[in-house]
């Protein structure tokens, strides 16, 4: 149950995790609440990754993994810091044609919830402290991995080891471990940077997600709790820098041009982030004792805010063929067991990077013809009912075949 950096550990557990963000705690949370042993371990220290200030970055966290996190145990502790988001506007630009999903179609419950990422990570780390099977080693580099037919040892720098039936990649779309494994990854920088920053604003947005596509990219405004709003701005790569180096008022105005005056009055609070845009999607996910989730497995464009919940997909399917095959007296570390983890997840990835790479393409143009189209195939989207629904049921994750957690059942 420790947060620990002490001492040169010498332990044998099932499963050892590299990378504690959000997915490689979830899905440690997941199978040591189910009894199985884990170690994590994590190259920042334990504050780095609790990161409580304020930093205006934040994750859209669909139905789908709402259920997942309540299974957990880990909503409830999340639940005041989420902002419902009821409704979302999808436009092409100025356009008045537009695509309007509203819960209301589906159900009551609401199509996903915005939550600040220090949030989450402080309600994962505070489950790591109550699970008595799961050890979080922070900051911990290792200095090897090997691993065997038989199963993975991890040498730590500065001495002691650990082994472990399975080893998992968390460690993101830079993976170390998945460069080690000689998984070449299919790479594409896209010519468009994401600038990041929360903005308070004088009017309400009722739980409004908009989504206004720009001939740089998408311009997203996410509702957050209070009157205030996460901007995801994409840009074009070689204007983004300039535009970060802006002074306030200068920033503000640029902001605001692309924003609207729909919410009245705008001012940016906490910093402005930006980092390029790139899709990463490895040629399999697993290898010898090692299994890929996360962005270590595929990053994807953030048009959609799907980045989070396809990782925590991938967490949930893992846990369960994990669980299922522990359950069957079964080595969870073999080849057949992480090969259906392997079927189950690459369709659904490749289904989600298809999409949102395709979507950024075909908007982010000012070609007028193709513009002409555009606004009317979201017009048309949005007079067809079951077509409609059939695309929020998406955005909510709750299409295909889906893991247990994901439905909101126990493992």
């Amino acid at each position: 149950m420790a947060v620990a950096s002490e001492g040169k550990p010498n332990e044998t557990v099932e499963v050892l995790i590299v990378g504690a963000g959000m997915v490689g705690l979830s899905l440690a949370c997941a199978l040591a609440g189910a009894g199985v042993e884990v170690v994590v371990v994590d190259r920042a220290a334990p504050a780095a990754l609790t990161n409580a200030a304020f930093d205006g970055r934040v994750s859209s966290i669909a139905y789908g993994s709402r259920r997942a996190l309540a299974t957990l145990g880990l909503w409830r502790a999340l639940e005041r810091h989420a902002q419902p988001i009821l409704e979302i506007r999808v436009a092409d630009g100025d356009s008045p044609l537009f695509l309007h999903y509203d819960h209301r179609d589906l159900g009551a419950e609401p199509l996903g919830h915005i939550v600040e990422n220090r949030y989450t990570r402080q309600a994962l780390l505070a489950a790591v402290a109550r699970l008595d099977r799961l050890r979080l080693l922070a900051p911990c580099r290792l200095a090897s991995l090997v691993r065997e037919r038989r199963g993975v040892e991890a040498r730590i720098a500065g001495g002691g080891a650990v082994r472990a039936r399975l080893v998992v990649a968390a460690d993101g779309r830079n993976s170390e471990l998945r460069r080690d494994a000689g998984i070449a990854a299919t790479t594409w920088r896209y010519p468009q940077t994401a600038i990041v920053c929360t903005v308070a604003h004088e009017r309400p947005h009722r739980g409004i997600a908009h989504e206004r596509f720009l001939p740089a990219g998408p311009f997203a405004i996410l509702p957050m709790t209070g009157d205030r709003s996460s901007l995801v701005w994409t840009e074009r790569a070689e204007l983004a820098p300039a535009i970060m180096a802006l002074g306030e008022a200068e920033f503000s105005a640029e902001m605001a041009r692309r924003f609207g005056d729909f919410l009245g009055r705008l001012e940016v609070v906490g910093p402005r982030w930006s980092y390029p845009l790139a899709l990463v999607h490895a040629e399999r996910y697993v290898d010898q004792r090692l299994a890929l989730v996360g962005d270590a497995a595929h990053a994807i464009h953030p048009i959609a805010g799907q980045g989070l919940n396809l990782g925590l997909r991938d967490a949930a399917a893992l846990a369960e063929v994990l669980i299922d095959a522990r359950r069957l007296g079964l080595d969870i570390g073999a080849a057949g067991v992480l090969e259906r983890y392997q079927r189950w997840r690459r369709f659904d990835s490749l289904v989600v990077m298809a999409v949102t790479d395709g979507l950024n393409r075909l908007f982010s143009n000012d070609y007028a013809p193709l513009r002409w189209a555009r606004d009317l195939g979201l017009a048309a989207v949005d007079q067809v009912g079951p077509l409609k629904r059939l695309f929020m049921r998406h955005a909510m994750g709750t299409l295909g075949t889906l893991p247990r957690l994901i439905r909101g059942a126990p493992l």
